[in-house]
C-alpha cells in the first residue's frame, strides 16, 4: 500500500511539473546564429525561413503572415523530403528486379549463388557507404558552395579536398559522425538504394564463375571508393560539375539520376570484371566462335524487367527531389518513353534486321533496360520527342555493342551489362549534351548565363540539337555538349583503369575465379552450401 501511495504521488508530481506554464527562457530560447550548421534529427529547422523580419497587422489570435509563410515553406519542404524517401523505397524494390533477371538469365546450378550475391550486395553496400562512402561523395557539397535547399538547406557538410580550385574529394561524414539530421538523413537514403544499383551491375557480367568471397570485397572496393569518387566529382560539387563555372561549358556536367554516375560505373566495372575472370567454361570454341548459353527461367527474367521498369520512375522522379516540381512529371514521362521505345526498337531490330529474324525474349528485355539507362541523365532536360529518339537508339545500340562485347572482344558478359549499362549510360550522357531544351537547370552548378550565338542566355541547359523546344530556343550551342563528353570519356578511364588494378591485384593475391570442378558442377552446393531447387 505505501509503494501504491509513493507511485501515485510521483505520477502526480511529473504531471505538475508537464502542466506548469513554462518560464520566459523557455518560451523564447536564445536561437542560434546558423540553425541550419546545428545536426536537426527531428526536422525542427526544415524549410524555416531565417530573413529579415515583417511587419503586419494581425486580428488577436490569428497568425502573423511571416508565421504563414514560413508554415507554406516548412510543409513544402517536408513534402520534398517524404517524396525524396517514398522514391528511395521504389529503387530499394528495383533489387527485387535485378536478382530475378540475373537469376533468370543464368543457369539452373547458380541459381542460389546469383541470387545470393543480389541479396547481400544491399547489405554490404550499406555498411561500406556508412563508413566513408558518403563522406567521400558529399563531404564537402557544403564547402564547395551547394546545399539541400529544397528541405531548407542543411549546411553539415562542409569540409572537402581542393586542388588549384577544382573540388575533388569530400571529407567529413565517415561512420556518419556529426550528421544526425533529418535532411542529410533522407539525402544518405537515396544515395544509398543509388549506389546498390552501381553495385548490383558486376554481379550479372561475372556470375557463374565467381568466387563469393571475391564477391564481397569487389563490392565493398567498388561502393567505398570508385563509385563515391565519381559521385562527388558530378553530384557532390566536384570538378566535373566545376566545368560549366570555370571552363565556361554550358553548365558543366549534368545527369539527373546517373546514366553516367551509377550506370556507367557499374557497367564499366562489369566489363573489366568479366575480362580479368575469363568466360565461362564451353563458352567458346576452338575457333573463338560464341556458344549460347541459355538462362534457366526467361520468365523470371522478363517479370525482373517488368519490376525494373516499375522502380525506374521513382529512380528518375526522385533526384529531382522536389514534389512540388512539374520536372517529376517530365522525368516521369520521359523514362515511360525512353524505356518503351527502346523494348521497340531492340524487338524490332531482331525481328526484321537479325539473322534470327525472332523477338528474342532476352533481347526485348535488354532493350528496354537500355532505354531506361540512357533516358536516366537527360530525363528532366529534354523533351519527350528526343526521349522517342534517345529510346530508339539505345534499343538498337545495346544488341549491336553486346554482340561486339562477346564476339569481337570475346568477353563472356551473362547478361550484356556493358552493353545496357555502359555503352547506353555513355549514350544518355551524351544525349543530355546534344538535346537539352533549356527548360530545366538555370543556375545549377552557379551558372546563371551562357553566352549562345553572341547572345546571353539565362534558361537552363541547352543542347546542340535541342528537339521539342519552344519557339525562340537557340540551337548550335556546344558547350554543354563538350561537358558532357568529357564526363562520360572520364567516367569511363577512371572506372576501367581503378577497377581493372584492383582485379588484377587480388586476382593475382587471392583469385577471382572458383575452380573448374565447381563451376562445373555449379556454384550453389560448393559456394554457398544451398541448392535452390530440390530436385535438382
Amino acid at each position: 500500500m505505501v509503494r501504491l501511495q509513493t507511485v501515485v504521488t510521483l505520477l502526480l508530481i511529473a504531471l505538475s511539473c508537464a502542466l506548469a506554464p513554462a518560464s520566459a527562457a523557455e518560451k523564447h530560447p536564445p536561437a542560434p546564429t546558423d540553425p541550419h550548421q546545428i545536426a536537426d534529427p527531428l526536422g525542427a529547422n526544415i524549410g524555416k525561413d531565417h530573413g529579415p523580419a515583417f511587419s503586419h497587422a494581425q486580428t488577436p489570435g490569428q497568425p502573423t503572415l511571416p508565421e504563414v509563410a514560413e508554415q507554406v515553406t516548412r510543409t513544402r519542404s517536408g513534402l520534398n523530403m517524404a517524396w525524396m524517401l517514398v522514391c528511395g523505397f521504389l529503387v530499394f524494390f528495383m533489387q527485387a528486379g535485378f536478382a530475378l533477371i540475373e537469376t533468370g538469365f543464368t543457369r539452373k546450378k547458380n541459381a542460389s549463388h546469383t541470387m545470393l550475391m543480389n541479396l547481400m550486395v544491399f547489405p554490404i553496400g550499406v555498411l561500406a557507404f556508412y563508413l566513408c562512402g558518403f563522406a567521400f561523395m558529399f563531404g564537402g557539397v557544403n564547402a564547395f558552395g551547394s546545399a539541400f535547399d529544397q528541405f531548407g538547406g542543411s549546411k553539415l557538410l562542409d569540409s572537402g579536398l581542393t586542388i588549384n580550385g577544382w573540388h575533388v574529394l569530400g571529407t567529413k561524414g565517415f561512420f556518419m559522425n556529426g550528421l544526425f539530421d533529418s535532411q542529410v538523413l533522407a539525402v544518405f537514403l537515396l544515395q544509398m538504394v543509388y549506389l546498390d544499383t552501381a553495385a548490383t551491375i558486376p554481379t550479372g557480367a561475372m556470375a557463374e564463375r565467381l568466387k563469393f568471397s571475391a564477391f564481397i570485397w569487389m563490392s565493398f572496393f567498388l561502393c567505398m571508393v570508385t563509385y563515391p569518387l565519381v559521385g562527388n566529382w558530378v553530384w557532390g560539387g566536384g570538378w566535373l560539375a566545376q566545368l560549366g563555372e570555370r571552363m565556361g561549358w554550358g553548365h558543366g556536367a549534368l545527369d539527373t539520376a546517373g546514366s553516367g554516375a551509377i550506370h556507367m560505373v557499374g557497367g564499366v566495372t562489369a566489363l573489366v570484371g568479366a575480362m580479368v575472370l575469363g568466360p565461362r567454361q564451353g563458352k567458346y570454341d576452338r575457333e573463338g566462335r560464341a556458344r549460347p548459353i541459355p538462362g534457366h527461367d526467361i520468365p523470371m527474367a522478363m517479370l525482373g524487367t517488368l519490376v525494373l521498369f516499375f522502380g525506374w520512375f521513382g529512380f528518375n522522379t526522385g533526384s529531382v527531389a522536389s514534389a512540388g516540381s512539374g520536372v517529376i512529371a517530365v522525368a516521369a514521362v520521359n523514362t515511360m518513353l525512353s524505356g518503351a521505345l527502346g523494348g521497340f526498337s531492340a524487338m524490332m531490330y531482331m525481328m526484321y534486321f537479325h539473322v534470327a529474324r525472332k523477338p528474342d525474349p532476352g533481347i526485348c528485355c535488354n532493350g528496354i533496360l537500355a532505354g531506361l539507362v540512357a533516358i536516366t541523365a537527360p530525363c528532366a532536360y529534354v523533351s519527350p520527342t528526343a526521349a522517342v529518339l534517345i529510346g530508339i537508339v539505345a534499343g538498337a545500340l545495346t544488341t549491336w555493342s553486346a554482340e561486339y562485347v562477346e564476339q569481337t572482344l570475346r568477353v563472356d558478359d551473362c547478361v550484356g551489362a556493358f552493353a545496357i549499362h555502359g555503352v547506353c549510360g555513355m549514350w544518355g550522357v551524351v544525349a543530355l549534351g546534344l538535346f537539352a531544351c533549356g527548360q530545366y537547370g538555370a543556375g545549377f552548378n552557379h551558372v546563371s548565363k551562357i553566352m549562345v550565338n553572341g547572345k546571353e542566355w539565362t534558361g537552363g541547359a541547352l543542347g546542340l540539337m535541342p528537339l521539342g523546344a519552344p519557339a525562340g530556343t537557340p540551337w548550335g550551342y556546344s558547350g554543354q555538349l563538350i561537358a558532357q563528353v568529357i564526363y562520360a570519356m572520364v567516367v569511363f578511364l577512371f572506372v576501367f583503369l581503378i577497377e581493372l588494378a584492383y582485379f588484377k591485384f587480388y586476382d593475382k593475391r587471392w583469385g577471382l575465379r572458383v575452380s573448374i570442378d565447381d563451376e562445373m558442377q555449379g556454384l550453389d552446393i560448393p559456394e554457398t552450401g544451398c541448392p535452390a531447387y530440390a530436385d535438382y
